[in-house]
This record gives structure tokens, sequence and C-alpha cells, in this order.
């Protein structure tokens, strides 16, 4: 509801004492999660230089995620992926951002747009040899604005406009209960919100991937304090941020350092060394944080400390937070459902993908003052995550043939709308027992649940 400001405590006493409402509380305003940076480079330049070389989040891991091997990969670039980011204002007509641009699903957007256009660069940026290259370059980027609609109902409004495998980013953060000092100190994830929560589970449900900032509070999530619910809150609420209560399920993504050296700098604009995968020290961590990116010097497009000049040529090398933290991973696991999507793979669904990122990636490092205890997860490594993601057990599935040689080990079968598979039981005689089952299943066009990935069949079972 929108409100006089100076009613809204009243409104929301007077609605709880209605039995007909199970909660009604006054929320913070909320804000892009990001970082100001404002080290200048500032080049103005008529036609635009290629700044891949500048985008090192994209390198091999540890460094960066691995973005070269999977654009080498059938659909490692993210074709028939959608992605929607949740926040304020977009530059769709900036050079870098054409291709593949679906607009606005809801809301308005705000003339002060760099902040949308930023993460937009890093997710899907055109590969046109020119500015930067997105992680997902073929991905389809949409926005859902919270200009003109409430934080949950533009959540519902992406979820809407997206189906199963999908991906909503949420790049937004709100004072907590520790909020009230200077600047973001306090800022949490906004899954601590029963109406915002109940939004995320509603994608999440949708079998759509939520990726949620952890916000940029300098807090610590599995504090006392966030057991305690708002003023207002339904009585039935529990923290979200507790991995024992029941969870919105959302993918929560921490920022981390770059390497040391960096655009040539050693040393954040707060003046602690760069320690590459080390808890940016105003990253919120806790064990409801699944993943981290990077959280300073990311380079893409929009603000124009990197390039200025024209609105649709600007770029930068300083974009920060877990603002940017977030889009390296939703980039990650956009060019995963890519690859799953080219083998006729199941898509992962988001509490497959927490699984994934917390089991896979590169390990967070500790730093003084910044131990890794202060848990942040890993950097995703896609050489790490796209095998992980497809092996997987597919369930309710016939065999349309069945086919082996004369040969020891050599046997296949052909998995119904996903196609042949090797016969890969890692033991002696497996192939054989193995192999027995197909033929019964195909024979009889049983259903089968089948440990398979794009190469082998690992188990096989009646359903």
């Amino acid at each position: 509801m929108d409100v006089d400001p100076g009613r809204m405590e009243e409104l929301a006493r007077r609605l709880n004492e209605s039995p007909a409402v199970e909660g009604a509380y006054v929320k913070p305003p909320a804000e892009p999660a990001t970082v100001l940076d404002t080290r200048p480079t500032d080049q103005s330049a008529s036609t635009t230089a290629n700044f891949r070389s500048r985008q090192h989040y994209l390198d091999a891991a540890p460094v960066g995620i691995d973005a070269d091997y999977a654009w080498s990969l059938p659909g490692g670039r993210g074709a028939g992926v959608k992605v929607i980011d949740c926040e304020w204002g977009w530059n769709s007509t900036h050079e870098d951002l054409k291709a593949n641009n679906i607009g606005l699903v809801g809301g308005s957007s705000s003339a002060n747009d760099h902040h949308g256009t930023a993460v937009w660069g890093e997710i899907g940026g055109d590969d046109n040899g020119i500015g930067i290259k997105g992680i997902s370059p073929d991905s389809a980027l949409g926005a859902s604005s919270f200009v003109g609609q409430s934080t949950a109902g533009a959540i519902k409004k992406a979820a809407d406009s997206l189906t199963a495998g999908d991906i909503i980013l949420l790049e937004i953060h709100r004072r907590g209960p520790n909020g009230g000092g200077g600047g973001q100190q306090g800022y949490i994830a906004i899954e601590w919100w029963p109406d915002d929560f109940t939004a995320i589970t509603y994608a999440v449900a949708k079998g759509i991937i939520v990726v949620e900032a952890a916000g940029n509070g300098w807090e610590n999530l599995d504090a006392a304090v966030y057991n305690t619910p708002g003023s207002g809150f339904p009585t039935g609420w529990k923290n979200p941020f507790r991995l024992a209560n029941p969870s919105s399920g959302a993918v929560v993504v921490g920022a981390g350092d770059p390497p040391s050296g960096t655009h040539d700098r050693t040393i954040s604009p707060w003046n602690q060394p760069y320690v590459d995968r080390a808890r940016c020290g105003f990253s919120n961590w806790g064990e409801r944080v699944d993943a981290q990116g990077w959280g300073w010097e990311v380079t893409t497009t929009g603000y124009g400390d990197l390039q200025n000049g024209a609105h649709d040529q600007l770029y930068t090398d300083t974009f920060s937070g877990t603002s940017s933290a977030s889009p390296i991973v939703t980039g990650a696991l956009a060019v995963t459902q890519g690859v799953l999507k080219a083998k006729g793979m199941p898509l992962m669904t988001s509490p497959r993908a927490r699984t994934l990122l917390r089991q896979t990636g590169s390990p967070q490092q500790s730093a003084t003052g910044r131990p890794s205890s202060q848990r942040i997860g890993n950097r995703p490594s896609l050489k790490q995550l796209i095998p992980a993601a497809l092996k997987q057990w597919v369930w309710g599935r016939t065999l349309s043939y069945c086919y082996c040689l004369t040969t020891s080990q050599g046997a296949w079968a052909f998995v119904k709308d996903i196609g042949w598979r090797r016969l890969h039981s890692g033991t002696a005689d497996g192939i054989s027992n193995m192999f027995t089952v197909c033929c019964n299943q195909q024979s009889t066009a049983g259903q089968v649940n089948v440990l398979m990935d794009d190469r082998y069949i690992y188990a096989i079972m009646q359903a």
C-alpha cells in the first residue's frame, strides 16, 4: 500500500488490529546494492575500443569464471534463456545492449539508468567486437522496474513473464534492524521481509532461478538480531537467513575481492588490500550466502569512468558491490542453462543451482580481518559447474532403443527426448546388468530413472 509517510505506523497498527489481517508492516526504502567508486580514468572516444581484455572476471579460474570454456560448448552462450533484472533504470539503446534486449515487462525505467545498464552489460553485453562482452551474450535481457511497482509486485511481474529455467536477478537491498548508521551499513537481502520472501518463493515454485544480492551492509546474517520479526510481521514468520528455517530458494550472492593488480590497482577505495576471493569489507556474510562474484573493478557498460561521451557509449572499470557480484553469478547460471537446454537435459531449478554453486567453484580466501569463516561462498568456475549440472538423475523416461557391441563395455541406450548415451557402470560386470535392465524396459515401454550426463548413463533403475 502507498501511504502518506506520516501515517504509515498508525495505519499498520490499525490494520494489525483486524482479525482479517495476517500482518501489516512498514518497509524501509530500498536501494541498488552498489558501492560508490569514484576513481576516474575518463577517456572520451568517438569510436569505442574493445575492452574485453579488462574483463578479467571472464578469465580462467580461479581469477575468473572460465567463460571461454562455456562459449566453446553448444548452448554455452545462453541461447534460449531469458534473464529479467529487477531494479530501477536501464539504457536499452546502449550500443552494447541491442542484440537480445526484450525491454521492460513491468514498471517504468528511471532516468538514472547507469546501475541497471552496468548489470545488463555484465550478463548479456553484445558480442560485437567493441566495448565489453557479456557472460551470456545470447540470452534475452529484460527488466521489471521498482518504479511504479512494489518490490514484491515487480518480482511477481517478472516471474509471470518467464518460464521454468529462466532467471530473475534482484539488484536491491534494504535497511535492516541494524541499519540507521551511515550509508548502507546494516542493509540486508530483501527476502527478510515477508512480502518479498513470498514473491521469491512464487518465482522459485515456477521453476525460475532467482539470484539475490546479499547486500552491502557489513552484516553477519547469522546474527541473532535477524531471528526477531519486524513489527507487524505475520505470526508464523521465521528468519529466512537460517538454513534450518523455510527457504525462499533464491541464490544469495556475496562480494569478493578481485586479484591484486587488477587494472593496476592493489587496494580498494576503502584502503583494504585486494586478496583474491576474500570477502569485500562491505559484503554481508553468513551461512545463507551461496556464492560470490567480483565486488570491485568490474568492467561493463554505463557510468563513463572508463569511456565518457555520448550516453549510449559509456563504459566503466569500477562497477562494484554485491550489485556487481550478483550479475557474474547470474551470467554463469544462464550459460549453464543454455548448455543443458542445447543437450536436451532438464534445466536447473533454483535450489539445484544453490547446491551446485556450493559444491563447485574456486574457494573463498581469507584476508586480514576478513577470515573465510565469514562465508560468502565460492566464485563460480564454469569448467566445474557445467559438468556437475549435466550429471543428474532424469526421472520417468522411456528408452526408445538399445544397442551393444560384442566387445566388452560397449553398450548404449537412447533416452527418449534426450538421445543416445553410452552405459558406464564403473564395474567389470555392471554393463551387462545395466543393459539387461535397458532391454527389459525398452521392450515393455516401461519408465526408468537414469543417472546420466551428456555422454554416459551411470545408473538406471525401474521407475
